[in-house]
């Protein structure tokens, strides 16, 4: 007779937890913050209304810890794709192509839906604002770091925002209408003069 093979009660309850963030996220990409519920996304878990209740006792703590969770793994993703990218004169432009995947990902979408809601919903902007200051440092550095970028040197740092509200900015568009053509294009420029300004500079001033 075979025995079953017993799962830890911690291994179990992180899985449940795991189930319950992705369902949320999926819930808020599909149906929007207003059209998302505990009980919507309880049932898309698979987890009962109790268990869930015990981890997440409101919608604010589970789209939170959702948006989180899956920030975390996007940020690994982001990790890894980083390691892939080319050297040479097709980085700048590789790099904006990363950015702009990550800009247009679910996890966007979703934590899009979290800033517009919590434009009016103070306990919820409470715990999303400092998320969205965490996480928009962490994204600015790993783009000084890809591309290579001096912020000692004045104007790069600005440069860099910059670069980020462009790519945010297209990410944004596109949950409109699908602009993939104007984005290349978008991309394609601004990646010339990211080279172009970016360059080293000699002793003398001279690129």
């Amino acid at each position: 007779m075979t025995t079953a093979t017993r799962v830890p009660q911690e291994e179990r309850t992180r899985l449940m937890r795991a189930r319950l963030l992705s369902a949320a996220v999926d819930v808020l990409v599909e149906r929007g913050f207003a059209g998302t519920s505990t009980t919507l996304v309880s049932e898309r878990a698979g987890v009962s209304r109790g268990a869930q209740l015990h981890h997440f006792p409101t919608k604010n703590d589970l789209v939170v810890a959702a948006v989180e969770h899956l920030t975390r793994v996007r940020g690994s993703e982001l990790e890894a794709a980083a390691a892939r990218l080319p050297t040479g004169p097709t980085r700048t432009r590789a790099v904006l192509e990363m950015l702009g995947d990550h800009f247009t990902s679910p996890i966007f979408t979703a934590a899009l839906e979290l800033w517009v809601a919590a434009r009016t919903d103070e306990a919820l902007l409470a715990a999303v604002g400092p998320l969205e200051q965490r996480v928009g440092r962490e994204v600015h550095q790993l783009t000084v770091q890809l591309l290579g970028a001096d912020e000692s040197r004045p104007g790069v740092r600005e440069l860099i925002q910059a670069t980020l509200d462009l790519v945010r900015g297209l990410g944004l568009a596109a949950t409109i209408t699908d602009d993939s053509k104007r984005r290349r294009r978008i991309l394609d420029e601004w990646a010339g003069l990211l080279d172009a300004r970016l360059a080293p500079t000699t002793p003398g001033g001279a690129r």
